[in-house]
Formats: C-alpha cells, structure tokens, sequence
C-alpha cells in the first residue's frame, strides 16, 4: 500500500490555485532554497527527540525510539521547528491516499478540487498518482503545486490525473539557480515549455530577491516563454520576498521595493501577459 508522509491538510484554501480548494503539503524537498518560507518542510524528522521537551502541552512524546505527534494537544506554536537540530518537523503522519481523500471529502461540495504541494509533492510520484485518481473520480479538479524537478513531459500516467501545475521558477540561469537552490534547473525550464505547449500550465511564481540571483533576466525570460508559446493567459506570480519563516542565516536578504516590483511586472506586461500579479 503506497503512503506519503504529510505535513498538513488546509481543508479550505483561496490562495492554493483557482477557487476554494483543499491543499495537500508533503514533507521533504530536493531543493534547500536559501529564501524558504517553510524550511521545515524540506528534511524527515531522525526521531533524535531534541524537539520533545520544548512541546509545552506534551503534544510531542518519545515511543519506542520514535516521536509521537498528538494531533489534539497540539497548539501550533512552532516550538518543535525552532529547536529541530535537522530542519525538519516532526509534525506529520505516515497517510494513504484513501486517508487522505477521507479528510478531502468532509469539505465537499464546498472546494473546487485539490492542490498538492510540499515540500517536493512529485518526491511521492505513486501516491500523488493514486490520490488524484481518487479525487477526479470525485469529481474534483487537480494541481501540483511544484518546483518542476520532475519530468512532467516522460510521465504521462500522472499527467493524465493532472489538471494543472503551479511551477516555481526560481531562476533563470543554471548559476543563479544552483545559488538558489544549490540544484541545477534544467528540468524546471524544460517542464516550464513542455507544460505551457501542452496547457498544463495552470501558474508561474518567482520570488523576487534582489542581488540574490538576477531577477529581471527572470523575469523577462519567463515572460518570453508564455508569450512564445502562446499561454498570455496564465497567472505569472511575482512575489516580494519577505523574511518570515525564513532560517535565521538567511532573514537578511534584500527585500525587493515596490518600485522594483513594479518594474518586473511592467516587462512582464511588455510580453503581452494578460495576468500578471505581484504580491
């Protein structure tokens, strides 16, 4: 029986996709992007206990060598991230798709459909395979919500499940994006032309972090590709970055100014793309 390792389970989301949706976030990422917003997504808990005596309501407890999450006692303070010597969370639950749909189908008929996302979802490629068969039985759409490392274009199986993908771009060029990422990106720009060719491309994101990596190169070259390829209408993101949640070695970098971001979406627009928003 396939299972994933789940972070969390958002039953209603605007913010995921187009409409309300339930949005789906597996644990642990390929990718250590320096300006993360949910670091503690990227590792799996080691079970080393060094999160259990900061829980304060004993939410965290040790097992038989393993920690023990209690989902009831748990108050979201985020204590267990800040003390987690690896990076991770041990906040999650071993879950099969069946599981998973169960909690999905409480919130209908009041979401449009799912959105998974990470950490890395397409990490879990059979188990994403099989929860979205279940949900488009369902009648729910489907998105992925990803940092196109997957070959999206050489796996057809999941893509006939497939709706859409929300892609993060994260930079254009193969130095920019290993400083990033500490990846090379030429998958992303591959999945990024094979998706929008074959209208999968449901959303394009960068995170704008000036000196960090070259944003207008970003920028202009994605814009580009949508253009070429004829997808003005997809949401291209373009977002601020902000230090919040960030790891403490990286609160520092440079936040992009309104002026900034007004510059990347008026080239954006010089492209002919029709929806472009900067956040």
């Amino acid at each position: 029986m396939v299972t994933a390792t789940v972070n969390k389970i958002i039953p209603f989301s605007c913010v995921d996709g187009p409409g309300n949706r339930t949005a789906v976030f597996l644990q642990g990422c390929n990718f250590d992007c320096k300006y993360c917003h949910n670091p503690e997504t990227i590792h799996s808990c080691v079970n080393c206990g060094a999160c259990v005596p900061y829980c304060k309501p004993q939410a965290l407890r040790m097992e038989q060598g393993k920690v023990r999450y209690d989902m009831e006692k748990c108050v979201l303070c985020d204590e267990c991230f800040h003390h987690c010597p690896h990076g991770a969370s041990p906040r999650t639950r071993e879950m099969t798709a069946e599981q998973v749909m169960v909690q999905v189908r409480k919130n209908m008929p009041f979401i449009r459909g799912i959105t998974v996302s990470g950490g890395e979802c397409t990490l879990w490629r059979d188990f994403l395979a099989e929860l979205l068969t279940l949900a488009k039985a369902e009648g729910l759409g489907t998105l992925l919500d990803s940092n196109g490392s997957h070959d999206f274009s050489g796996d057809p199986g999941l893509m006939a499940v497939t709706d859409g993908v929300m892609l993060d771009v994260k930079a254009w060029s193969r130095q920019d994006h290993l400083a990033v990422t500490g990846r090379d990106n030429e998958t992303v720009l591959r999945n990024l032309c094979w998706l929008a060719e074959n209208r999968k491309l449901t959303e394009v994101r960068t995170v704008i972090v000036p000196d960090l990596f070259d944003c207008t190169e970003t920028v202009e070259a994605v814009s580009r590709i949508l253009s070429e390829t004829g997808s003005t209408a997809t949401r291209y993101k373009i977002i601020r970055f902000r230090p919040m949640g960030v790891r403490e070695a990286y609160k520092s970098l440079p936040a992009p100014t309104g002026e900034q971001l007004s510059r990347l979406r008026d080239i954006a627009e010089s492209y002919g793309l029709q929806d472009v928003v900067t956040v």
